[in-house]
């Protein structure tokens, strides 16, 4: 990957070892908080630097508990378990004043030369015949750049760009200034659209914020344009779900869960 493919990075890190979001960074429903997706990238950031490169991070559990600030956040790991086979680590997030903002866990796993193995999986999306188009969420909350103008997207040909399910491809900035994100810190950002990818209503009508993100993966991505596949549920309680299989330009590469608050505009 270049560090310049689409410009500036999400983050930046001051002399402090703060990590700043860039405009990239920002959400849809703040103009002041980063979008979590990227900041996820910052927690796999910490939790691969944690365990070493000999484990791939298999599972990505993060809660957000407050808002995540562009003017900074520190992003702390540490090992819980590790053994031959695989490690965990815990991971938070701080603002400035040291709030907790968010918690998340993670597991790698050792990486073995098994051969051919026999397997059953999704047949690849087609990438040949894509088109490019607008973001996901047309509105937004403010009227600043943020994620959504920072990254490139492309649809199926034909594919839907409305309402309901549908299937987006994304190519995004670097997680942080000076440095090439690692395939599973490149894939957190799209990993923490899927409500944004697939809605049920414009954000003029309903809101419809994650309060965490799970991301279960079986082989890193090798491609720099990623797929979701993604449909959200919404339900009368104000709870919804949304869940993506995740694709490189080779095939599946995963899964993403997202726990919904739904509240109305205003």
């Amino acid at each position: 990957m270049t560090l310049d493919r689409l410009g500036q990075a999400y983050f930046h890190q001051n002399a402090q070892g703060v990590f700043v979001g860039n405009d990239p960074a920002r959400g849809p429903w703040s103009a002041d908080h980063c979008h979590a997706g990227p900041v996820s990238g910052l927690i796999v950031r910490a939790a691969e630097a944690e365990v070493g490169p000999a484990k791939m991070l298999t599972r990505l559990t993060v809660d957000l508990l407050r808002p995540l600030p562009l003017a900074g956040l520190s992003v702390t790991a540490e090992t819980m378990r590790h053994t031959k086979t695989l490690a965990t680590t815990r991971v938070t997030v701080h603002d400035l004043d040291e709030t907790l903002c968010a918690t998340a866990t993670t597991m790698h796993m050792m990486r073995r030369d098994l051969g051919a193995v026999p397997n059953v999986d999704l047949p690849a999306l087609r990438f040949d015949d894509v088109v490019g188009g607008p973001f996901p969420i047309g509105e937004m909350r403010h009227d600043l750049p943020g994620f959504a103008h920072h990254s490139q997207i492309a649809y199926p040909e034909g594919g839907n760009q409305s309402a309901g399910p549908k299937t987006v491809w994304m190519r995004t900035p670097p997680i942080l200034e000076g440095e090439d994100p690692s395939p599973i810190q490149a894939l957190c950002p799209l990993a923490d659209c899927g409500n944004g990818i697939s809605w049920n209503a414009p954000t003029t009508e309903m809101g419809f914020m994650n309060t965490d993100l799970t991301v279960q993966i079986h082989r890193e991505p090798v491609s720099e344009w990623l797929a979701s596949d993604s449909v959200s549920h919404w339900q009368p309680s104000g709870i919804g779900m949304s869940q993506s299989v995740l694709f490189d330009t080779q095939g599946p590469i995963g899964t993403a869960l997202q726990t919904l608050v739904l509240f109305p505009p205003g």
